[in-house]
């Protein structure tokens, strides 16, 4: 079976997500994966919190930008990085899907 890296993932909101990534079998460091992600995800709330008319769409494409030019950093054929990259993403992408997203109470009881 599938190593799988378990993740929570809490918005700005409070929404929290609880993910079990699936890794590749190739995988060195689940460890630095989570702490890497973990980088990655508070670098972006920061730069979004500077300007809060920034879109999704704009730090969709920014991120989407970096993942292209580290897999062009890969010393390895385009073809092999474009597949490998385009796995990692579909997989990601369909953890997401299937993760618990709970949301927090608002109202008065």
């Amino acid at each position: 079976m599938p190593k799988s890296l378990p993740y929570r993932a809490t918005t700005a909101t409070g929404d929290v997500f609880d993910i079990a990534f699936p890794l590749h079998e190739q995988t060195a460091s689940p460890v630095r994966v989570s702490q890497m992600l973990s980088a990655v995800l508070a670098a972006v709330d920061r730069e979004v919190s500077l300007d809060a008319t920034t879109s999704n769409g704009d730090v969709l494409q920014a991120l989407a930008m970096a993942i292209a030019v580290r897999a062009g950093m890969i010393e390895a054929p385009g073809t092999t990085t474009d597949r490998l990259t385009a796995e990692l993403v579909g997989n990601a992408l369909r953890a997401v899907g299937r993760a618990e997203h709970t949301r927090p109470r608002s109202g008065r009881a």
